[in-house]
């Protein structure tokens, strides 16, 4: 086994344009003793985000070949770069001793910590009752003070990142003043490299969705490593038999991966 933690980072969509930024991102932040390797989606059909559950549903099943991936080479964890968390539990199921790890899940339990109510910022109005399914059947829905939307789609977070920001910050002084939230969360992965500034025009703390699902997978692939607490296998946990899984041939070709890039 290698001596560095290695996580693998999926961006679940079919374009690589935002694996070298999120590499870069997390390069500057990881841990001299983590290797973080960045892939894509090879899928020609696949489109740019996943602002629909319709799109969401396409790519399932390649976050389960993906998981099932990063077991047999041997990563410690694996990240699902989107805010919807899309197969994570399926995913989870057929990881074999790879920890799972995505964005919202990370996002609300790492803000839990750190303030007792929390508003999510969201690109659209549309995303609002999905991102509240997931708060909830996380556990968090009694934090969560509000989601406010900016009006933004995923796909042009980056496009005019002066314009989101300050939306962005419109509408966290919307969440902290009227909802009464003590901290923020960005709600997409596309809405990197703008927690600083407005965490510093805020005064709370700014979570952002990638920093927190990277640094999530970091620690608990380094406590894989150090006590061997890896994920259960037992009773609901349980994954497929191998033999059956064989039987299917439904792991013969492995996951469509295109782009891939290590920091």
């Amino acid at each position: 086994m290698s001596q560095k933690t290695r996580v693998l980072w999926v961006n679940p969509v079919g374009v690589s344009s935002y694996d070298a930024p999120m590499g870069e991102l997390m390069g500057g932040v990881k841990s001299p003793d983590t290797d973080v390797d960045i892939v894509s989606l090879s899928t020609a059909a696949l489109p740019n985000h996943l602002e629909y559950r319709t799109y969401e549903a396409l790519i399932v099943a390649d976050m389960v070949r993906l998981a099932r991936m990063a077991d047999v080479e041997g990563y410690d964890a694996m990240v699902i770069g989107c805010f919807y968390d899309p197969g994570l539990e399926d995913a989870r199921e057929i990881s074999g001793g790879a920890v799972v790890v995505a964005p919202c899940q990370a996002s609300v339990q790492i803000a839990a910590n750190l303030a007792n109510r929390f508003s999510i910022i969201i690109g659209q109005e549309k995303w609002a009752v999905q991102m509240r399914e997931r708060v909830d059947a996380y556990g968090y829905a009694h934090n969560l003070a509000s989601m406010r939307a900016i009006g933004i789609g995923a796909a042009d977070l980056q496009k005019d990142c002066d314009l989101t920001a300050e939306r962005m910050l419109e509408a966290g002084r919307r969440a902290i003043e009227e909802d009464k939230a003590e901290a923020l969360i960005l709600g997409c992965t596309c809405s990197f490299g703008l927690h600083e500034t407005l965490q510093r025009e805020l005064g709370v703390p700014v979570i952002d969705p990638i920093l927190a699902a990277f640094k999530m997978a970091e620690f608990l692939g380094g406590l894989r490593r150090r006590f061997d607490w890896s994920p259960s296998r037992r009773w609901s946990c349980a994954p497929p038999s191998e033999a059956e899984i064989e039987s299917f041939g439904i792991f013969a070709s492995g996951p469509p991966v295109g782009n891939k890039l290590r920091y």
